[in-house]
């Protein structure tokens, strides 16, 4: 086999998993995405060290070792990372990536430690009082 059609379909896979990271707004499918971007590099490590095997006659075959490697950390992440957002989502309602962005600590109008006696009004008249 050619070395050519996993270097195609790790890129094809690459570019899904690409597509998916850039535009995507749930979490749980941007997890999805990096894990067939590492899927992709995984599989290229192996393609190239069995093409790389067969040219030197090298028997070492680290790039299989290294795919294992980051096949462990891969499941480790998004074991972690699952758990975040499932946190994320009994607390907020939402898994949603750009709700989350405009959550930040400290900054939300029913934030107790406001100095702000109008924290609770409207963001709108907020604007109005200010202009």
């Amino acid at each position: 086999m050619h070395l050519a059609y996993p270097a195609v379909l790790a890129a094809l896979l690459f570019g899904t998993g690409l597509y998916g990271v850039l535009a995507r707004r749930n979490a749980i499918l941007v997890l999805m995405s990096v894990e067939l971007m590492l899927n992709a590099v995984n599989l290229n490590l192996v393609a190239f060290d069995v093409w790389l095997s067969k040219a030197a006659r090298d028997t070492l075959h680290s790039g299989q070792a290294l795919t294992l490697f980051a096949i462990a950390i891969a499941a480790a992440e998004i074991g972690i990372g699952l758990a975040i957002v499932l946190s994320v989502y009994r607390n907020r309602g939402s898994s949603d990536i750009d709700k989350l962005r405009d959550t930040a600590e400290g900054h939300g109008p029913d934030d107790p430690d406001s100095d702000d006696p109008d924290s609770d009004a409207p963001v709108a008249e907020k604007a109005e009082a200010t202009a």
